[in-house]
């Protein structure tokens, strides 16, 4: 009887580790953060960024996966994303700045992506003036955010956000931040939410024992 239960212990056992998710690798499924801090920190919160630009057609085939893998987080996980700025004069990072301000996203993010990367109805590297008309066609109110994108509120965002991405170490896009402590972009698309939520149980466990 102990021979057979040993047995059955040795066949199952192997499914039993693959069906369990690995631990999360420090130096290949992430990156520690030295010094690092949240890009918009709210208390009580874990804060998770994408850092994405829109010509980024990586970015455009994790859109759709990061929509669905937001929708499920606890409500104690705030998801922010954050375009890379390339200057002042990035016209993508103001257009979604101004979008944000003008509570439009809903309506211009995933069709600005859907635009340039499956229809090529729009440049990768459109004018503001491009954008505002298309974001105009999408329901929006295309003279509001043009304003808004040369509004001083919105200018001032860039610099911040992009010192900020490049203080995390980014290498490349699309890349999560979890917490402002761990940067997440290597493997596949799925791989890298799989990490992130693994990441976000550390925090909130962290967070339960403080």
């Amino acid at each position: 009887m102990r021979f057979r239960l040993s047995l059955l212990l040795a066949l199952l056992l192997p499914f039993a580790a693959s069906a369990a998710p690995d631990a999360p690798v420090e130096g290949t499924d992430y990156y520690v953060i030295e010094g690092g801090a949240p890009y918009a920190p709210l208390a009580g919160k874990i804060e998770v960024v994408e850092i994405f630009g829109y010509w980024c057609h990586h970015c455009a085939d994790f859109q759709p996966k990061v929509e669905a893998w937001k929708a499920k987080l606890p409500k104690d996980v705030r998801f922010t994303y954050l375009p890379l700025p390339n200057g002042n004069d990035d016209a993508f990072a103001r257009a979604y700045f101004a979008s944000l301000a003008a509570g439009t996203l809903t309506l211009t993010h995933d069709a600005t992506f859907v635009a340039i990367h499956d229809e090529h109805t729009l440049p990768k590297n459109p004018t503001m003036d491009e954008l505002a008309t298309f974001y105009g066609e999408r329901g929006a109110n295309a003279a509001r955010l043009r304003a808004l994108m040369d509004s001083p509120a919105v200018v001032a965002k860039l610099a911040p956000a992009r010192a900020w991405a490049m203080r995390i170490g980014l290498e490349g896009t699309p890349t999560l931040v979890v917490n402002g402590k761990y940067r997440v972009d290597g493997g596949t698309l799925e791989d890298r939410l799989r990490v992130a939520s693994q990441l976000i149980a550390r925090e909130r466990a962290a967070k339960a024992r403080r």
